[in-house]
């Protein structure tokens, strides 16, 4: 009976892959800028899998993002830079530095303590690391999506007070951002535009987190409520021997409103059967 470890297979797996003589060619011709895309999309992938629940798919999108660390840890190994256990103890090493309450004894910290001696803490590893000034915006990745980062960009500011007091005055910044689009829009100054556009996503972003909700989540379940309202258009479409193409824009908007209606009933019938329950 075999006692290697699944993880130990993976690697000899990804060594196998990665043999220059007899190993997988696509394999071989990759390199840490070409697997990246697929390690962002892996990520989102198990993000995915997450918001629709399913435990199935998110056990083999769990898989798939291993796999992504395991490859670049390879092509580290082969250029002599580090191997997968460098990476181990390194996340291992993090972990209990960042947590002193749970690991070295050190006073019990709520969750809001947690939070602000982790950032405390991230925020002296950057001074170690940092050869030039060390300033409140420096290490937020560059290869966020934009809306993420710019929420992260913000929190840093806000913990050095530089931030609204109030909800109220991010949304009449939001106000006063659409103004100025819609006075760019009427000129039709198409650089102009790009950046009031911005301006305008980046206060929306500001309003998120002031909010406490993540805006690409929100954007998700937006984005998952269009497809589904779209194809309840297509169906009914369908069924009546049309497509969007051949009926008026009229004709799509009260099937629009129609799907809207149908997923109301849905979710007060599903309300009323978790309180008869």
């Amino acid at each position: 009976m075999s006692t290697e470890r699944p993880i130990d297979r993976l690697l000899h797996i990804m060594a196998r892959l990665r043999d220059p003589d007899h190993g997988c060619p696509w394999d071989l011709e990759q390199t840490f800028a070409t697997i990246a895309p697929y390690t962002i999309e892996e990520a989102y992938e198990v993000a995915d899998a997450i918001a629709r629940a399913d435990m199935g798919e998110l056990k083999d999108e769990l898989g798939d993002l291993l796999f992504q660390v395991v490859f670049h840890a390879r092509m580290a190994e082969e250029a002599n830079d580090f191997a997968f256990d460098n990476v181990v103890t390194a996340i291992c090493d993090k972990m209990e530095r960042r947590h002193p309450h749970v690991f070295s004894g050190a006073q019990h910290r709520s969750s809001e303590e947690q939070t602000a001696a982790w950032e405390a803490q991230k925020a002296a590893e950057r001074a170690s690391k940092a050869q030039g000034p060390v300033r409140t915006l420096s290490g937020v990745t560059a290869t966020l999506p934009a809306i993420t980062r710019a929420v992260k960009l913000t929190a840093r500011a806000a913990r050095v007070g530089f931030d609204w007091e109030k909800i109220d005055e991010v949304v009449d910044k939001l106000q006063e951002e659409l103004a100025e689009l819609r006075v760019e829009i009427d000129r039709n100054d198409k650089e102009k535009i790009q950046e009031e556009m911005g301006d305008l996503l980046f206060v929306c972003a500001n309003l998120a987190r002031k909010l406490d909700v993540d805006p690409e989540a929100c954007l998700r379940t937006a984005n998952a409520k269009f497809e589904r309202r779209f194809a309840y258009i297509e169906d009914e479409l369908t069924r009546q021997g049309q497509t969007p193409e051949t009926v008026s824009l009229d004709a799509m908007e009260a099937l629009w409103n129609a799907a809207k209606r149908s997923e109301r009933t849905a979710q007060a019938g599903s309300a009323s059967r978790k309180v008869d329950g």
